[in-house]
């Protein structure tokens, strides 16, 4: 996986990233040339959006797959997680979509197409919404809808999701949200060591932010091009019952990968990569 090695100061923290067109793009002397030449260019750039307390490497071989395509790719860490900590400035729906479109614009990427798991898919939804003019397309790996119907239920272990968390030790965090997360030992051990890279406080307030993304709209619907992928073994929350009723009520594609849990791109990368390029290509 290529180093972020791209900075992009922010209030509160420094995003960090990494663009395909080339090494620190954007940063250091000549960036502004190196920004208008490669922004000139007329290549598709496909931004990939990590899932909570992980980081851009869950996306290693899809990154790799997509390049190799004809895409240009763009990885980050998201605010608060891996290279871009520490984050002095509470977290929040708004600003996480505020960096994620302030750092298009930063590389003046024009439409872009959005890859976005769990909570990068909720992120994704957002950004969609907000300015949907902006994006070709999108991908939703393993999260909800947000703005689908919520059953009362569905509503209450949102709103107790974050103080059952907290009740658990910290030392023991990490591993119990790996093992429900993932199905093959490779991708519980990495997520082990990117979920035990924050703190117990940390962790749960990027919690707190994926729920703040759920807002149920009935009359809304994606006005872009929109694949939903997840694994056939994801437990967790209500997304197992949430993406094939989205998929339902607007008619879009939904892939389910065999045997893959939550994170579908680290338990089954080749399969993920094989739906993501067919789709974007």
């Amino acid at each position: 996986m290529a180093p972020l090695d791209g900075k992009l100061p922010l209030g509160g923290c420094t995003l960090r990233f990494a663009d395909s067109s080339g090494p620190n793009t954007g940063v250091g002397p000549g960036a502004g040339e190196r920004s208008k030449a490669i922004g000139s260019e007329r290549s598709r750039a496909v931004v990939l959006l990590h899932g909570a307390g992980a980081d851009h490497t869950m996306f290693e071989h899809q990154a790799e797959a997509l390049r190799r395509s004809g895409l240009r790719v763009v990885l980050l860490d998201l605010r608060g997680h891996g290279a871009s900590r520490p984050n002095s400035t509470p977290l929040s729906p708004e600003l996480l979509a505020s960096d994620v479109e302030r750092l298009i614009a930063h590389l003046r990427l024009g439409e872009v197409s959005l890859v976005g798991h769990s909570l990068g898919g909720n992120l994704a939804q957002e950004l969609v919404r907000r300015t949907p003019e902006r994006f070709r397309s999108l991908v939703v790996l393993d999260s909800t809808w947000n703005a689908g119907p919520l059953t009362a239920l569905a509503r209450g272990a949102l709103w107790l999701a974050a103080p059952i968390l907290s009740l658990i030790p910290a030392r023991l965090l990490p591993r119990l949200m790996a093992d429900a997360s993932a199905t093959t030992p490779a991708a519980r051990a990495e997520l082990t060591r990117t979920f035990g890279a924050m703190s117990k406080r940390e962790f749960i307030a990027v919690w707190r932010a994926t729920t703040d993304f759920v807002r149920p709209d009935a009359g809304h619907r994606s006005p872009i091009p929109t694949l939903l992928v997840r694994g056939e073994r994801d437990g967790t929350g209500n997304i197992a019952r949430a993406m094939p009723a989205w998929a339902a009520a607007e008619h879009l594609t939904q892939v389910v990968i065999p045997g893959a849990g939550h994170v579908v791109t680290m338990d089954a990368p080749d399969e993920t990569s094989d739906a993501l390029v067919t789709f974007l290509s």
